[in-house]
């Protein structure tokens, strides 16, 4: 089912959320939207009130200020909430001597749905031969599935999942990333807190990086990662044969040496250059276009050009430098333990 009635509007709205527990602080402040045809990646430190955030969107914890809503409602004042938002918080929370069908089948009568549904969403989480085993037999990964199968029943237009890929083995990365894009694609809105930035960088349009209470980031993916890439480009000259230029040329750069030469046309072209120690330059200051065009200008022919990308955990680690409240000392790099914790 496509939703393209909400498309225009959050399905989420977080605003000013502000929580204590007695002399700490759980949330100062929290605000972000979730909008529908995209998958908002939700991140942060342990302690930075990402589990407080989606107990109260869920109205199983009340904030001391703010609000959060859910369709421009509070989740305590949905009819029929599954039928709006379907969530998982904790795939052990469900009872261990019901059978999977079970389970679902107790979720679904509270809501107004039958028996048909549960059959649907246990095929489409791949559950359809174990629907009469107990679910506490389950692996971890068999119990996410089941917690995305509960989530899916009201065939909601909003899914709220945290962590839910653990647990899972590689066919099952697999195809729950291909399950959230696909979520996402029908006009859902999908908000996914995950500690897995590999995982979270390949499926998610937006982020919201969060600590000590706060939002820190709230951007596209794409943006994101462009603010704190560093431009750095790595050039590999390599000695020219009769190019250009002609052989007198070529033998010049060669006799030079491709690095120096090639060292010396990007610093005259505005660039900061600096050697890697195997063969290969670091330029800052200049993109790959504009490398390639002085490099070929001068001659210089090179094997490698590859432009400097920072990853989603790039940019996660520098947003939370200052927000991580349990940092272990560094570990040296030939032993487990600090000489003085052995």
């Amino acid at each position: 089912m496509v939703f393209p009635s909400l498309l225009a509007h959050p399905t989420i709205t977080v605003t000013g959320l502000h929580k204590r527990f007695g002399a700490t602080t759980a949330l100062d402040g929290m605000t972000f939207a979730v909008r529908p045809g995209q998958v908002t990646g939700f991140v942060g430190p342990n302690g930075a009130g990402k589990s407080t955030t989606l107990r109260i969107i869920l109205g199983l914890d009340a904030a001391d200020t703010g609000e959060a809503l859910v369709d421009g409602q509070p989740y305590r004042a949905l009819r029929h909430p599954l039928r709006h938002v379907g969530s998982l918080l904790d795939a052990s929370a469900l009872g261990p001597g019901r059978t999977a069908r079970n389970h679902l089948l107790w979720l679904a009568h509270s809501q107004g749905l039958g028996a048909r549904r549960v059959d649907e969403v246990l095929e489409t989480t791949g559950l359809t031969s174990a629907a009469r085993r107990r679910a506490g037999g389950f692996s971890l990964g068999m119990r996410q599935r089941l917690g995305i199968a509960a989530a899916l029943l009201g065939d909601p237009p909003t899914l709220l999942l945290d962590e839910p890929f653990n647990g899972m083995d590689p066919e099952g990365i697999i195809w729950l990333r291909r399950l959230i894009r696909s979520l996402a694609a029908d006009g859902r809105a999908v908000l996914l807190s995950s500690h897995l930035m590999r995982q979270l960088e390949d499926i998610a349009d937006r982020v919201v990086v969060v600590g000590r209470g706060r939002v820190l980031a709230d951007a596209a993916v794409g943006d994101l990662l462009t603010t704190v890439s560093d431009g750095r480009v790595t050039v590999r000259p390599v000695a020219p044969m009769a190019v250009g230029g002609g052989e007198a040329e070529a033998a010049a750069v060669a006799g030079a040496g491709a690095l120096d030469v090639a060292t010396a046309v990007l610093v005259d072209g505005g660039g900061s250059v600096l050697p890697a120690g195997d063969g290969s330059l670091v330029v800052a200051g200049l993109s790959a276009e504009a490398i390639a065009a002085l490099l070929g200008r001068h001659g210089v022919p090179f094997s490698e050009l590859t432009a400097h990308r920072a990853t989603l955990e790039d940019a996660y680690l520098q947003l939370t430098e200052q927000a991580v409240d349990y940092r272990a000392p560094a570990v040296a790099d030939r032993g487990v333990l600090p000489a003085d914790a052995r």
